[in-house]
């Protein structure tokens, strides 16, 4: 086996080991499962054109994570805000344990309004349970900023979701 097949073979073994950590990865920062798998084939692309330059690197999942956060980042910069066309309507909240659901539909969609920074920092902290000082390394950030976007997306998250009625209270009047 030459030198280019032994490199593919790393790369088919990494794409096989890591591609569904990362694709996690790009659901939560986008939100959009289909925007996610377009992300993630943009970020192997990109990984697989430096694989050369990578040789020796201490965490190639690291890097490709770097990538695909510095490509989602891209991305919103660029994309347009307008309207969104839906084939589902929005569901009516109940009075069973699927109040629960909408809490978690709530901060999911409350996440997706965050800059693209503060959004990454807390899903790299919480999701995927990073410490602030890999966030810093993984995002080019100082520890910090880093600990400045956590703060302020949280309470971004905390002052919108005050300002929704909550799904526990809707149980209660069920009840």
């Amino acid at each position: 086996m030459g030198l280019t097949e032994t490199r593919e073979a790393q790369f088919r073994d990494f794409v096989s080991a890591r591609s569904a950590a990362l694709l996690r990865v790009a659901y939560l920062v986008c939100g959009d499962l289909n925007l996610a798998e377009d992300l993630l084939q943009t970020t192997l692309t990109r990984t697989y054109i430096a694989w050369r330059r990578l040789e020796g690197i201490d965490s190639l999942e690291a890097y490709a994570r770097r990538v695909l956060l510095n490509t989602a980042t891209s991305w919103w910069r660029r994309r347009w805000r307008g309207e969104r066309p839906t084939l589902d309507l929005p569901e009516r909240p109940i009075s069973d344990q699927s109040d629960r659901v909408a809490e978690r539909d709530a901060v999911w969609r409350l996440l997706g309004t965050l800059p693209a920074r503060q959004r990454a920092v807390i899903v790299l902290r919480y999701y995927e349970d990073l410490s602030e000082a890999e966030i810093a390394r993984e995002l080019g950030l100082s520890v910090g900023t880093v600990k400045s976007h956590a703060s302020r997306g949280l309470a971004a998250l905390r002052a919108r979701l005050a300002d929704r009625p909550m799904a526990l209270e809707t149980a209660e009047e069920a009840t």
